[in-house]
């Protein structure tokens, strides 16, 4: 059986309807035993005055209660259309209907203080755009002009080194003299790949192998030190759609990374897991970790504390990870070491299949 709806405006109206109608019977059965003439005119009187004060009713219910509930109608419509300057302007009344005003003005401003955000940061993303388009054009710049100069340097020097005898002095010379030209060439290669990044070529495979390669690598900076690079695979893993390079790179970053942060000896792990759609990867590091005035700086492009280092790793890094559909994210604490997060999906986005567990 439906449900019997009545209206507002009717709802305060009835109980009093009810209670008029009431006095009303109880006055005609008292009005019986008097004389004719008496009756009348006080019939006439409680009739006159219950229309009044059901007039009077009607008239403060519209203007209390139907006229803030059609303004509020009309400012949630203008809501509606993008308006976020419409405010209900009974909120300023002791009542549920105030509170009920107060609330709407509080939700518009919240709304419109999120769009001032969101718009900030499309600023923000736009700057940023442009500012990489001009570093692409100077990063090819920078790679006609001098890439090319460089490798014929390098070349003499090569030369050079070997008509050196092994006992001269300047051998020394030589071999910082090859160094410092391989750190140039090496920040021109991290610009360029930063400034004109290649796109992923995804691959369904296992993430697990991707990880044990990129730990071989490391562990060839680290045969001489007291460092231990421990792999914690997950066997259950599903395999993940990603450009294993690039992935391999991401985690050869951050293991160089952590074998850098550790002074003398020390443990650097890397352990795999599912989470959701989601694998995650998380390397830690028992190292001197990093000072939190630097945290909110590290993924910006450049931003480096090591004196040989361009500042380009970790940004690189967060990029292949976002352009694999993941997110990464640090924890650190001086003198405990840090701890680098990533995940990134099992499946592209847009692909119908889910994978699971």
């Amino acid at each position: 059986m439906p449900e019997l709806r009545i209206r507002w405006l009717l709802k305060p109206v009835l109980p009093v309807a009810g209670v008029l109608l009431l006095g009303v019977i109880v006055f005609l059965w008292v009005t019986l035993s008097l004389g004719e003439p008496e009756r009348r005119g006080i019939l006439a009187v409680a009739a006159g005055g219950a229309v009044v004060i059901c007039g009077v009713m009607l008239v403060a219910l519209v203007a209390l209660i139907q006229r803030p509930m059609l303004e509020l109608q009309e400012k949630i419509a203008r809501l509606r259309e993008g308006d976020l300057t419409a405010t209900a302007s009974f909120a300023g009344r002791n009542d549920e209907l105030g509170e009920l005003g107060r609330n709407f003005n509080e939700m518009v401003r919240q709304l419109r203080e999120s769009q001032e955000a969101t718009h900030r940061a499309h600023r923000a993303e736009i700057s940023r755009a442009e500012h990489l388009a001009t570093l692409g054009e100077l990063a090819t710049g920078l790679a006609h002009e001098i890439r090319n100069p460089l490798a014929g340097i390098a070349g003499v020097l090569e030369v050079l080194g070997g008509e050196l005898p092994e006992s001269s002095p300047s051998r020394e010379i030589w071999k910082e003299v090859r160094q410092e030209i391989g750190q140039i060439q090496k920040i021109l290669t991290d610009l360029l790949e930063y400034a004109r990044p290649r796109p992923p070529q995804f691959q369904r495979g296992d993430l697990n192998a991707t990880a044990e390669q990129a730990v071989r690598l490391a562990q060839q900076q680290v045969l001489s030190r007291p460092i231990r690079i421990e792999l914690g695979k997950a066997p259950e893993l599903l395999p993940v759609e990603h450009d294993a390079a690039q992935i391999q790179q991401v985690l050869l970053n951050l293991l160089l990374n952590a074998v850098q942060a550790i002074a003398e000896a020390g443990t650097i792990e890397i352990r795999l897991e599912a989470s959701g759609p989601f694998a995650v990867v998380r390397v830690s590091d028992t190292g001197r970790g990093i000072d939190p005035a630097h945290l909110p700086n590290i993924f910006r492009p450049f931003f480096t504390t090591k004196g040989k280092g361009t500042g380009l790793g970790l940004s690189l890094a967060q990029r292949i990870v976002e352009d694999h559909g993941g997110r990464i994210e640090v924890t650190s604490a001086p003198g405990r070491g840090s701890c680098f997060t990533f995940r990134i999906p099992f499946q592209k986005a847009g692909e119908t299949e889910t994978s699971s567990r």
